[in-house]
């Protein structure tokens, strides 16, 4: 059976499958690429803005802190506070910790509102040490939160600072004269010190430029330091700990005196001055536990707060946003990331572009090909046919193109072949026709009546083509009609084999008819006469002397699966040479013969057969073949029983109206 070419081809192996896997590719592509760089773009830009905006916040906040450690109150910040602002584009506004406004750079006469949540706390006395711009110059530990600004008492007056100011600049220049390169160095408190480069003091031991001078405190240090230490030694006194000594750098090391017994004394004489002298005591350093010394840096920080906190503004709430109100800020994309973006469209539009290039040139490629098969075939070139490289649609368009161009070059051969054919079968009576007449003209051939029924014979023979010419030609147009009526299959079988009998007796052929219980058949019985007098007549023609030719009718009821109202068979059969199995698929064929002979006796004009299967399709049946070579064939005719347009059967058999 024939394999049905129009039916689908899977989606995986379609050209529409690969034309939706391409496009999905390239959308996959197109789409992974431009969120990567919009993720990769938004977040180094909203980093790079973060990393700025921490920057800047940082040095708002440092400098609002520096103003807080200097003043004892947050009075004429204002200045301060639009400068930030005008020079980080932000808006920046101070309120006390009851969210009282003490400052805003918002120029309108309505700002809008401060967001619910702080950007920080500006207190010198408790630094936020993640937004601090923390100065190297400390004073205490490293743990210390007390802004380094925030000096209070230790503030150096003029004389104090012009007088140590002096000592440093002598010892810089002591050292920078003896190759070891110093400069001076202010602190928040006014101190100067000498900062060599290399931060190596060792170098300075074996010079007479010693810089230890600076270390001594001042009268005002001193009186600072003295009010400080009093204040460490009540808390401690609290915790029930020793006094401590400050340092001048607020560490601590040496205790105080703590009275030891000294060494035995002789006992003295009565009237001894030195009896009523008690024995003198010994000094020894303080020892200082973990513990001790986490209690002493608690303090001296409560201590320091204590000193500072008349010194100092008191803690503010520092709200940072952009001049409209909100908190996080927008940002624009910079060159680079523009560029970027640019750069990441235009390769993947390169990439779209190259992946429709190649698909296209891959459908393309086998489209060319038939088109080039086709404009050959145009031209009247031979047959032409074009490589079926795959499964899919043009694969499937390009074989059903191999078949048709296969199909046409048989029907061109067929077509020569025919006009061959019909020429020789015209040829062949009109040259009888021709060579009596001009036998007649010049007297050769008397014109009696066996002359004249030679020529009626070759032009009865001329009617019987053209009229099978015509009639196939009819078939082919559609126009071959039929006049259908009710027809007895057995008397339509018994004239045929009436019609055909003289001819059978001379070929010494038997012709037998077996009309079974077939009643009436809805046919038109001209043309059915013609078909199964076709194969009679074909029947006879190639069954030798001695042989049978069997005409057979009998009804076959419908099937199972199938509807309607069952086949009238009908069988010309016959004990013949029989029909080769490679030439019985031909035997329907126009002008086909097994025999190529021309002579009247075997060969035929080869277009009874086309002619029988043409009547048999206008009723709506079938014809068929089958042969066993060296014994005989059989033609069969299955016609509808009923057809659309024709009269239904009673149960008599006889007909009644549709």
């Amino acid at each position: 059976m024939r394999r049905d070419r129009s039916s689908r081809v899977p989606l995986r192996r379609s050209l529409l499958g690969r034309l939706l896997g391409v496009s999905a590719l390239v959308a996959a592509c197109s789409v992974a690429a431009t969120a990567w760089l919009a993720v990769q773009t938004t977040s180094g830009a909203i980093l790079q803005e973060q990393g700025q905006n921490l920057t800047a916040d940082a040095r708002i906040y440092d400098t609002l802190l520096g103003y807080a450690a200097r003043h004892p109150t947050w009075d004429g910040v204002d200045a301060t506070v639009r400068e930030l602002a005008e020079q980080s584009g932000r808006r920046v506004a101070l309120t006390t910790q009851s969210r009282q406004p003490l400052a805003d750079s918002a120029t309108a006469a309505t700002p809008p509102a401060l967001p619910p949540e702080a950007s920080a706390v500006v207190d010198p006395l408790s630094v936020d040490t993640v937004l601090a711009a923390r100065s190297t110059e400390g004073q205490g530990t490293a743990a210390d939160r007390i802004d380094p600004r925030a000096v209070g008492p230790f503030l150096l007056p003029a004389a104090e600072r012009s007088a140590l100011r002096r000592t440093a600049d002598r010892q810089a220049v002591c050292l920078n004269r003896v190759g070891i390169a110093a400069d001076v160095v202010v602190g928040p408190s006014g101190r100067p010190r000498v900062q060599m480069v290399g931060n190596d003091p060792e170098r300075a031991a074996g010079t007479r430029c010693d810089p230890s001078d600076l270390d001594s405190p001042t009268r005002t240090e001193k009186k600072a330091l003295t009010a400080l230490n009093g204040l460490a030694d009540a808390c401690l006194k609290r915790q029930g700990r020793g006094e401590v000594r400050l340092n001048q750098d607020l560490s601590w090391g040496g205790g105080v005196a703590v009275p030891v017994p000294g060494p035995a004394r002789p006992t003295p004489l009565p009237g001894d001055p030195r009896e009523a002298a008690p024995a003198p005591a010994v000094e020894e350093p303080r020892e200082f536990t973990g513990e001790d010394d986490r209690a002493i840096a608690s303090c001296v920080g409560t201590a320091r707060s204590e000193q500072l906190s008349s010194y100092v503004a008191s803690p503010a709430l520092l709200f940072i946003g952009d001049q409209g109100g909100a908190t996080v800020p927008g940002f624009d994309l910079s060159p680079a990331n523009t560029a970027k973006i640019a750069g990441a469209a235009a390769l993947v539009l390169a990439l779209t572009v190259g992946a429709s290039v190649l698909a296209g040139a891959r459908l393309v490629r086998p489209l060319h090909a038939l088109t080039g098969a086709a404009q050959r075939m145009r031209d009247g070139q031979e047959h032409a046919s074009v490589p079926v490289s795959g499964d899919d649609e043009i694969g499937r368009l390009a074989a059903a193109f191999n078949d048709m161009s296969a199909h046409r070059a048989r029907l061109e051969e067929q077509r020569k072949a025919m006009v061959s054919d019909v020429a020789h079968e015209l040829r062949t009576p009109l040259s009888n026709i021709r060579g009596w007449l001009e036998a007649a003209q010049d007297g050769l051939a008397d014109p009696d009546p066996a002359f004249v029924s030679s020529l009626l014979e070759e032009a009865v023979q001329l009617q019987h083509i053209i009229d099978d010419l015509q009639d196939l030609a009819a078939a082919d147009a559609g126009v071959l009609r039929l006049h259908p009526e009710p027809v007895r299959v057995g008397e339509l079988l018994s004239q045929v084999a009436a019609a055909h009998q003289a001819r059978a007796e001379t070929a010494g052929v038997t012709l037998t008819v077996e009309a079974g219980a077939v009643a009436i058949l809805p046919a038109d019985p001209v043309r059915l006469r013609q078909a199964v007098g076709n194969l009679v007549s074909n029947a006879v023609r190639h069954t030798p002397a001695g042989g049978r030719v069997t005409l057979r009718a009998y009804e076959e009821e419908a099937g199972r699966l199938s509807e309607g109202a069952g086949e009238v068979v009908i069988e010309v059969a016959d004990t013949g040479t029989g029909i080769p199995a490679g030439d019985l698929r031909h035997v329907f064929d126009r002008f086909w013969r097994a025999e190529k002979s021309r002579s009247r006796r075997t060969g035929g004009s080869g277009l009874g057969l086309a002619i029988v299967r043409k009547l048999a399709e206008a009723h709506g049946g079938t014809a068929s073949a089958t042969s066993t070579e060296g014994e005989g064939s059989a033609f069969t005719l299955r016609l509808p029983a009923r057809g659309p347009d024709l009269p239904a059967r009673g149960p008599d058999g006889m007909t009644t109206a549709s």
